[in-house]
């Protein structure tokens, strides 16, 4: 699925409980894990310093902060998510059930694995979108991460 594809209000309805689409994989480089770590202010060693993270941990080499795993989602959801027909703007409304089950390796892959929860429509204009994600990485059994995310698409008003 596109994410040039518009779908209207009806058509996503019918779709609860059914996986929406796959993204692309998307490479975690250290020049990625550096950049978010100068952003975020966290240089714990684990995730900027490979000789270290080498010698002192379990992972064999740096790691990507779950936040930076978990901030991917924007992209990945961009690729493979539908919009509303007749959407103004969509609001990222904030996750629940968010957890960080596997560390992603520097030099790894992931994508975003994407499930329509629910569709709720709200007050008049406003659509909550709950959809099931988890960020997979790549020739591994267990996610990076799983959650549930929800995205407000509020209406144009010819829409109402």
């Amino acid at each position: 699925m596109s994410a040039d594809r518009q779908v209207s209000l009806a058509d996503l309805s019918r779709q609860i409980g059914q996986e929406i689409g796959v993204s692309d994989w998307v490479a975690i480089t250290q020049e990625r894990i550096d950049a978010f770590a100068d952003v975020t202010d966290d240089h714990q060693f684990i995730h900027v310093d490979p000789e270290r993270a080498a010698g002192e941990t379990p992972f064999g080499g740096t790691i990507a902060h779950g936040f930076l795993t978990l901030s991917l989602l924007t992209s990945l959801g961009a690729e493979v998510l539908p919009r509303l027909v007749g959407r103004a703007m969509g609001i990222n409304y904030g996750l629940e059930r968010v957890r960080f089950i596997s560390p992603v390796r520097v030099g790894q892959r992931v994508r975003g694995r994407f499930r329509l929860v629910d569709v709720d429509e709200r007050k008049a204009g406003q659509i909550l979108v709950r959809y099931g994600v988890s960020v997979e990485i790549e020739d591994e059994e267990k996610p990076a991460l799983a959650a549930e995310w929800l995205a407000l698409s509020v209406m144009k008003e010819s829409q109402l």
